[in-house]
């Protein structure tokens, strides 16, 4: 495949995400009522989408486009020490439910990336919130895999191809930071 080809692929890609245009909006309102009333926006993923719920987090805590206050935004994939321990004495599977059940309380939100909607970690920190009363939002492929029926909110790039989800991914979550930050200022 030439890099033309390639570019012209991703490009689909990212356009086609116009259509969740209405389901990233009520993430927007989700996250900011969330974050207005002191509640806090918890991230996950693995792999790659760790990397980008790392990415998430900085952005809304640090800053996107302007400078203001900082935001409560936790990234679960953060914390080696935990992570690390937790996985070795339990399993991985609940690495993220835990952190859930420590940091999160009724009104907060979870956003969760999983290209393929089917990380087992993922779905149990989903069920975690849903006892909790915290609204969860899942970034994922095309149809959502198991985190379909979970997540109050899916956003899934509509793709079956994991760099080109992850670029989705990237620019859906840039607008979300982008809408956030302007709305709570």
């Amino acid at each position: 495949m030439s890099l033309e080809n390639y570019l012209t692929q991703s490009a689909r890609v990212i356009e086609e995400c116009a259509a969740l245009q209405d389901r990233v909006e009520t993430a927007i309102q989700h996250i900011t009522s969330a974050l207005r009333a002191g509640k806090p926006l918890l991230v996950c993923g693995n792999g790659g989408s760790a990397a980008d719920a790392a990415h998430i987090a900085g952005e809304l805590v640090g800053r996107f486009h302007k400078e203001r206050k900082a935001y409560k935004v936790i990234c679960l994939t953060s914390n080696h020490a935990f992570m690390t321990a937790w996985s070795n004495d339990y399993a991985y599977e609940s690495v993220f439910s835990r952190q859930v059940e420590g940091f999160g309380e009724p009104g907060a939100v979870l956003l969760a990336l999983s290209t393929s909607g089917n990380s087992p970690n993922v779905i149990k920190a989903f069920e975690q919130a849903h006892t909790m009363g915290m609204a969860t939002i899942a970034l994922t492929g095309l149809g959502g895999g198991k985190l379909a029926p979970l997540a109050d909110i899916l956003l899934d790039v509509p793709s079956t191809s994991t760099p080109l989800i992850q670029q989705g991914h990237i620019c859906l979550y840039h607008y979300i930071c982008a809408q956030v930050e302007e709305q709570l200022g």
